[in-house]
């Protein structure tokens, strides 16, 4: 039984051969290299180191798998036929050495001694003219097998062996998969030698370069791709801080009840990012009233009441159990369907209600509740079947209510402006319009309106109670026009 050493030719020149592995090369009694196509082995030839290549079997074989494995089979032949031979490929050993990997495999399932000696690769040169620093993320890729999972990662990549151009076209058409096509790159050939190339240009461009053998790779920036995935474990550990005894003392000092004003606030203001239409407010503002749910979570769990994931996996199986033609057989036409589907469901899990306006919460904004209080006796039948009727009653309070202010009856007076908004919220009901909604945009109509009129006159530097109603109505006209152009 013989034996193989394998050493790296390094990543040029033959000054970048380590002491030992010119001391082994020197004393070879048998060397193969994997290929001569390399610039150390000039020096090879000027020191008389005989050399055998396996050149001939890149032009036989078909494919480079085919390439390596007979180089492989030739080498361990050879020592299973008592040779001690040694074994020299470009760079170093164990980088993007795919005989290497192949030939330690099977030394060790057919008993052949096997040693592996350092040598410097093409990538501590690559380290040296980027500035990279490996720590911070590289993964090294060989184009002729390229992982495109690891590709997608987002970690900076190096691809070896780029070969030829078409390996060069395939590579740079797998990596538009997941980067942009004007991704900058850079492309090196020659690293160590007198005339290595660094190139930056765009992905699309890096097959165009006017020469492209094996001594050329790529290397990808770290880019930071988009997660898929999403975690509420950092807010859940900020929301743990805060409550906890080191933690801040507002935020240890507050209860459900005392956060009631802070979640009606922060649900408003998300109401106002969506009317504004400003996607980068609304992001923010999710983000707090996402705040003020965990925070509510946090304290439930405190007391061993119920979890955030409680919270999640509940709404979760809600969902799944609401939309049977979703997740289970049933079949719906239309969204009208879905919605007495829904009901249907929802009355099953409610069992404990005894009327049908249980669910509506009277701290509900007083539109809204009415909208919903009227929602749900409409699906019941009590309810006008046209609009004709629901004008007339709106008509008929706003006399009732008149005929009150007539009569100077503070208390009457309140009672029936409270039907004419009753009635008003039903007139919107049939309309489908969310009487909510629809005030809140007026009164930030009126808002942008009024803070016209104040611009105006801080600009002409006129005081309040220097204008007459009839000019200050004028501006409000004004401010009007502008919106409507």
């Amino acid at each position: 039984m013989g034996s193989i050493t394998i050493v790296g030719l390094g990543a040029g020149p033959f000054g970048f051969l380590t002491i030992e592995t010119l001391e082994v090369l020197e004393q070879a009694t048998k060397l193969y290299l994997r290929t001569a196509v390399h610039p150390a082995v000039a020096g090879l030839r000027e020191k008389q180191i005989g050399f055998e290549s396996f050149d001939d079997v890149y032009n036989s074989k078909a494919s480079f798998e085919e390439v390596y494995q007979t180089i492989t089979d030739r080498c361990l032949a050879a020592a299973q036929a008592g040779e001690k031979l040694v074994y020299a490929v470009p760079g170093s050993p164990l980088v993007a050495e795919q005989t290497v990997l192949l030939i330690r495999k099977q030394a060790q399932q057919q008993g052949v001694p096997l040693t592996i000696l350092p040598g410097m690769s093409f990538l501590e040169v690559l380290y040296a003219r980027l500035a990279i620093d490996p720590l911070e993320g590289l993964v090294i890729l060989d184009a002729a097998n390229l992982d495109m999972s690891l590709a997608k990662s987002g970690t900076a990549l190096v691809i070896t062996q780029l070969y030829d151009r078409q390996i060069a076209s395939d590579t740079k058409l797998s990596l538009m998969d997941a980067y942009p096509d004007d991704y900058e790159v850079t492309v090196v050939r020659n690293l160590g030698l007198a005339d290595e190339t660094i190139c930056q240009m765009p992905l699309y461009k890096m097959d165009r370069i006017p020469v492209i053998d094996h001594l050329t790779s790529l290397f990808v920036p770290a880019v930071q791709l988009k997660s898929t995935t999403f975690s509420l474990t950092p807010l859940l550990d900020v929301m743990a801080k805060l409550r906890s005894p080191t933690g801040c003392v507002w935020d240890i000092e507050q209860t459900h009840s005392s956060l009631r004003r802070h979640l009606v606030e922060e649900v408003y203001e998300v109401l106002e990012a969506i009317d504004l239409e400003d996607c980068g407010l609304l992001c923010e503002e999710l983000g707090d009233l996402l705040m003020q749910i965990v925070f509510h979570a946090r304290m439930a769990e405190e007391f061993q009441h119920f979890s955030m994931q409680d919270v999640i996996d509940g709404v979760t199986e809600k969902l799944i159990r609401r939309h049977p033609h979703v997740f289970g057989d049933i079949s719906v036409r239309n969204a009208a369907e879905v919605v007495v589907n829904w009901d249907k469901i929802k009355q099953q899990e409610k069992t404990d209600r005894s009327s049908v306006l249980d669910g509506v919460p009277k701290g509900l904004p007083a539109l809204m509740r009415a909208f919903k209080l009227q929602s749900k006796a409409g699906k019941v039948g009590f309810d006008w079947s046209d609009l004709a009727p629901v004008w007339d009653k709106l008509y008929e309070e706003l006399d009732e209510f008149k005929e009150a202010i007539a009569s100077g009856d503070r208390e009457a007076m309140e009672d029936e402006f409270g039907d004419v908004l009753f009635s008003a919220v039903n007139v919107a009901r049939f309309l489908k319009l969310e009487p909510e909604t629809s005030l809140n945009h007026t009164n930030n109509k009126f808002v942008r309106r009024f803070q016209f009129i104040e611009k105006r006159l801080a600009a002409e530097e006129i005081a309040w109670d220097k204008m007459r109603l009839e000019s200050l109505d004028l501006l409000w006209k004004e401010a009007k026009g502008q919106e409507k152009h």
